[in-house]
């Protein structure tokens, strides 16, 4: 009888773990379904969309480029013109972490007529921190006192593929492009954040010139494109449109010969040189699910980024196979990092040739207790006395999921330069993130979007070594409600 009754419970168990266990099944099974944005049904949709999430993560440096010079056509500029910002940035500035410190200036060049000449003037009345960079945003040369000129100014030509440098008289300093178009980014340094200091930095940045050289014997205009009154909008859009941008930059050049290996597998997804790019509605279907499935593998490498300071959330993105290939121009054979690049061109625009050295950068996404920022939350900074710069620092808040500013924000950042920004008694200055100021009032306040997520950069001009051998650690995120 024991026996019997022995059986039946066992027999129970059984039954009742195998339910549980096709439970659990099912479960995973829907959660797998729920978390895959695109189920091939054949092996050639399976290729396209898996060349596709290839193609976007190779691309978006180009895609990035792409909308910004968009962006400046809206405002009826074009090539071989300058637009700029006569003034500190606003949150109509909707380009990837953009710089609120400081006046932005951006030449954008194309040479398939002839050279172009960029005209950098000395570093007296103001100073410049620079780049001018290829189509692909990887620099060609830096400008202004860390860069060719030294802080003496002077006129730098921009040579199309292919072009004689030998037919370049003396007195340039000479770039090479391995493409036709590319831009610079040009900021123009602050004294102080006072009203006179900035229009002085806004006149230094308008002595600038930018023409083709073949006018160069005839005092040739730059033309000057404000930027100020509308919004200038280059947010990367993770659907089908992004390949549509990315079908126009292979229209408009040659394939480098580092991305050979890309031709077919870009003709695979329907964009090749020379012919029409028409997907059909199944095709954008699927680019819409490589787009996005790109951006989570990226954020998947973002979120994850070493941290500069051990034990701590702040990060430089950069990696330093990335920071080598641009310094090389992608010369070193064995690496080619296009994760890291496409991670650095998903949250920023803008490549320096010497990264880190005239300017250093560093982002944080979570607390000190490893949670995102939430823009709902309150949180403070304590940056340490004696911060590592030469000339300025700041903290800027930006949205989490664009990486621009916060749309309709009073203002975006605090630094060093800001009117009326508090000390502590020890020369330590703590800096307030949140939806409302804190008690202390809005001095040393940013606000946050209390609807979405938002993360730090940290900017460092004129970083010296205490920075670069954490003799200086900037502290972690600290929340306060």
């Amino acid at each position: 009888m024991k026996k019997d009754i022995l059986s039946i419970f066992l027999l129970i168990c059984f039954i009742t773990a195998c339910k549980k266990e096709d439970k659990d099944t099912v479960v995973n099974q829907n959660e797998k379904t729920s978390q895959t944005s695109f189920q091939s049904e054949n092996i050639k949709e399976k290729i396209l969309y898996n060349r596709a999430v290839e193609a976007a993560i190779w691309g978006l440096p180009a895609v990035n480029f792409q909308l910004m010079y968009k962006g400046m056509e809206k405002l009826n500029g074009s090539y071989n013109q300058i637009v700029y910002w006569p003034g500190l940035l606003s949150w109509k500035n909707q380009t990837l972490t953009p710089n609120p410190d400081v006046i932005y200036l951006m030449p954008f060049f194309n040479t398939e007529k002839g050279p172009v000449v960029l005209e950098i003037p000395p570093a007296d009345s103001g100073v410049f921190n620079g780049s001018v960079m290829n189509y692909w945003q990887a620099a060609i040369e830096d400008v202004g006192p860390g860069g060719m000129d030294k802080g003496k100014g002077g006129k730098y030509i921009i040579l199309p593929p292919g072009y004689d440098k030998s037919k370049v008289p003396a007195g340039y300093f000479v770039m090479q492009s391995d493409t036709y178009r590319g831009y610079a980014l040009l900021r123009s340094v602050l004294k102080s954040g006072s009203s006179a200091d900035v229009k002085s930095a806004v006149d230094y940045g308008r002595r600038v010139k930018l023409y083709p050289y073949s006018e160069a014997s005839n005092s040739p205009q730059t033309k000057f494109v404000d930027a100020s009154k509308a919004e200038f909008n280059s947010v990367i859009q993770y659907d089908n449109s992004f390949y549509q941008a990315l079908n126009e930059i292979v229209q408009e050049e040659p394939f480098l010969e580092r991305d050979r290996a890309m031709i077919d597998a870009l003709r695979t997804i329907g964009i090749e040189r020379g012919k029409p790019f028409s997907p059909d509605a199944k095709t954008k279907e699927i680019f819409n699910a490589a787009a996005k499935d790109a951006k989570e593998y990226l954020l998947s490498i973002y979120e994850n980024t070493k941290p500069f300071y051990e034990g701590t959330n702040w990060f430089f993105p950069a990696s330093d196979e990335y920071k080598m290939s641009v310094m090389t121009g992608y010369q070193k054979s064995e690496i080619y990092p296009i994760d890291n690049r496409a991670v650095c061109y998903m949250m920023a625009f803008f490549s320096a040739k010497h990264i880190g050295e005239s300017q250093y950068y560093l982002l944080a996404l979570k607390d000190k207790d490893g949670n995102f920022l939430r823009g709902s939350s309150s949180y403070k900074v304590i940056v340490p006395a004696n911060v590592p710069v030469k000339q300025y620092w700041s903290i800027t808040v930006y949205n989490r999921e664009t990486h621009t500013f916060i749309r309709n924000s009073k203002w975006a950042a605090r630094s060093s330069q800001t009117p009326g920004i508090k000390k502590n008694t020890d020369g330590t200055v703590t800096l307030y993130f949140g939806p409302k100021p804190p008690p202390e009032g809005e001095s040393n306040w940013v606000p946050t979007d209390p609807n979405g997520d938002f993360e730090l950069l940290a900017r460092f001009y004129g970083p010296t070594k205490t920075l670069y051998d954490q003799s200086w650690k900037l502290n972690d995120v600290e929340k306060v409600n």
